[in-house]
């Protein structure tokens, strides 16, 4: 989120929704009249230091040689004390307002119609998701401009009901599936809440998702599968492999002719894969996904003679 600490007007917009920013990149161009009075107070509180300095200077040298009193010596040391304890003031204020120690050491050489210019900053690299702000608008010191996200990462966030918490834990590996043609994903659980919302019964995990090229948006539905326990098998497929076919279960296994139709008998399975016991060799090729498509083939005759039985 991106706020401007200083009220002022919109005089330039150069960022819209969906644009990519870097870190501290200038978004947008306020005038702050409030800006200009704190870094006229800081050009002040460097004056008022320097005559402060000199006038101490002046009076140390006076009363070490006995021509003036020390209470004109003591009265120039406490002006320089409050001097530079208001030259820190008007120093952190304009820090707060997001400005450098080396801008500041630069300032006075600034001209003055720089003085009310305000640049609002990308906080970090990321994409602009919302924009709340146009030419001429008023700002205030609380007004979202920009929300800016880094999209380069998302979270999963995974409702687990309270029946499956006994068994969800940290670091458990958790497969995502998105949906929309978009491929599934396999992560760890970075994240597991100690507390069950009263009206959805439900604890939040959490798994971190690559998205380098944007697939994945805030707001999306999921389904994601927790693995809670594990057991190796000697060969896996996925369920979408699967076909039954004269009421056996076939997979379509590639030979010379193209992909053949071949009986298995199946084990153990979850909700996404399962275990072949008997049908199919470690190493065969076979088709992992579109075997709907390849039984409706063959039920057409399109494998040629000898597979259409």
């Amino acid at each position: 989120m991106s706020v401007p600490p200083v009220p002022g007007i919109v005089r330039e917009v150069r960022k819209k929704l969906g644009d990519r920013v870097r870190a501290g990149e200038v978004m947008a161009v306020l005038e702050s009249r409030e800006l200009a009075d704190a870094k006229a107070e800081y050009l002040a509180a460097r004056e008022r230091l320097a005559l402060a300095q000199a006038n101490f200077s002046r009076e140390e040298r006076l009363w070490k040689k006995k021509i003036s009193a020390e209470q004109e010596y003591l009265n120039a040391r406490q002006a320089l004390a409050e001097a530079r304890i208001n030259l820190r003031s008007a120093e952190q204020k304009l820090h707060a307002l997001g400005l450098s120690e080396i801008y500041l050491k630069k300032l006075p050489q600034h001209p003055e119609q720089t003085y009310t210019r305000y640049e609002v900053r990308a906080p970090f690299d990321g994409t602009v998701i919302q924009k709340h702000i146009s030419l001429g608008e008023a700002l205030s010191d609380t007004s979202e401009a920009f929300v800016v996200a880094d999209l380069s990462t998302v979270w999963a966030d995974i409702n687990v009901y309270q029946k499956d918490l006994a068994r969800v834990r940290k670091g458990q590996k958790v497969v995502i599936d998105l949906g929309h043609g978009i491929p599934t994903v396999s992560r760890t659980l970075s994240y597991v809440g100690p507390l069950v919302g009263e009206e959805t019964r439900t604890a939040l995990a959490r798994a971190v998702l690559p998205n380098p090229h944007g697939d994945l948006r805030p707001g999306m539905f999921i389904t994601a599968r927790v693995a809670t326990d594990s057991t190796e098998v000697p060969l896996l497929v996925p369920k979408s492999a699967l076909q039954t076919l004269e009421g056996r279960t076939v997979v379509f296994v590639l030979d010379e002719d193209g992909f053949e139709p071949r009986p298995v008998t199946i084990g153990r399975q979850n909700g996404l894969q399962v275990e072949i016991v008997n049908g199919l060799k470690a190493g065969e090729k076979y088709a992992s996904t579109g075997a709907f498509t390849l039984k409706a083939q063959l039920s057409k005759g399109a494998f040629g003679d000898g597979h259409g039985h």
